[in-house]
């Protein structure tokens, strides 16, 4: 969010966004009031205009497009994606079948696969491993979608495991830490919580995603919502505590609103459930940080 709205104060609108640039409906219609415009395919951006790469990343196809129809691209792409892409073209090149652990047709997917999509395959969860063929079960290695569930995702490595005992593992686990802390709380949560609220949107697969891990954890029920609008207070009946989390990229004023909801309706007493610390921080893309520097040192010099 803060990319494009850096981008729009220092090029002014319209800035062009390839696909969303994260999964959540409030962030996207906030952007395009402030100019923003979304698109499905390069194809829709007008030659010469300024168009930025969603977080989820796009195939090298994508940056062709983009070059062919002299666009000035800034590319967005989480550098957690951005680790993946560089796994799955270093174990390409040393020639391996690279078993993608994701789901058809999220656009991470599609981007990780057309980094290397002649050695590529994808396992779209543990019942999928049966379908899954190699050239050489001695060369094979797995990577996976950054926003699924930890869970799911080690139940499939340990189905590949199963079926090709020699299946190597990336040099580091590729589920976004984000992802991975929410889950981890998620499940303590889901400890004493009769109702595990998610607030993120319905295209989230992380938020998706921590609804299964609430009622995989024991939670009786779990709903996502985009906003406190979208709860039922009928989901209350019979519930002394409630739980509430949020997915990944989720600002803080949508957690704030359903919060102040629940304690319009007795449940005003909040406490706070911490089991890790986020201090990473990630910069804004190359292209605007470089201009953003021309810019004040231009300023410098008047």
């Amino acid at each position: 969010m803060i990319a494009v709205e850096k981008a729009l104060e220092q090029y002014g609108s319209p800035i062009y966004v390839r696909h969303e640039i994260v999964h959540n409906k409030y962030v996207v219609q906030t952007l395009e009031k402030k100019g923003a415009i979304f698109v499905d395919q390069t194809a829709e951006v007008p030659e010469g205009s300024i168009v930025m790469f969603s977080a989820h990343g796009v195939a090298p196809t994508v940056h062709a497009e983009a070059a062919e129809r002299k666009l000035a691209t800034i590319d967005a792409t989480c550098p957690l994606v951005t680790k993946v892409h560089k796994e799955a073209v270093r174990y390409a090149k040393d020639d391996f079948d690279i078993l993608l652990i994701g789901h058809e047709g999220h656009e991470e997917v599609i981007g990780t696969s057309g980094e290397a999509p002649d050695h590529i395959t994808l396992v779209d969860g543990p019942d999928d491993v049966a379908n899954v063929e190699v050239r050489d079960p001695d060369k094979v290695v797995w990577l996976s979608q950054t926003t699924l569930s930890v869970d799911e995702t080690m139940e499939t490595v340990d189905a590949l495991k199963g079926k090709f005992p020699n299946l190597l593992s990336p040099p580091s686990d590729d589920i976004c830490y984000a992802t991975q802390n929410r889950q981890i709380a998620v499940k303590k949560l889901a400890e004493d919580a009769e109702l595990v609220i998610v607030v993120g949107s319905k295209n989230s697969s992380n938020s998706i995603r921590m609804v299964e891990v609430a009622l995989d954890a024991g939670a009786p029920a779990s709903h996502l919502v985009d906003n406190a609008e979208e709860i039922d207070e009928a989901w209350l009946e019979g519930v002394s505590t409630v739980g509430l989390t949020s997915g990944a990229s989720v600002p803080d004023v949508l957690v704030d609103g359903v919060i102040e909801w629940l304690a319009e309706r007795g449940y005003g007493d909040v406490e706070t459930v911490k089991t890790a610390d986020e201090s990473i921080t990630f910069s804004l893309p190359k292209e605007l940080r470089r201009d953003l520097r021309a810019e004040a040192a231009e300023l410098s010099q008047k």
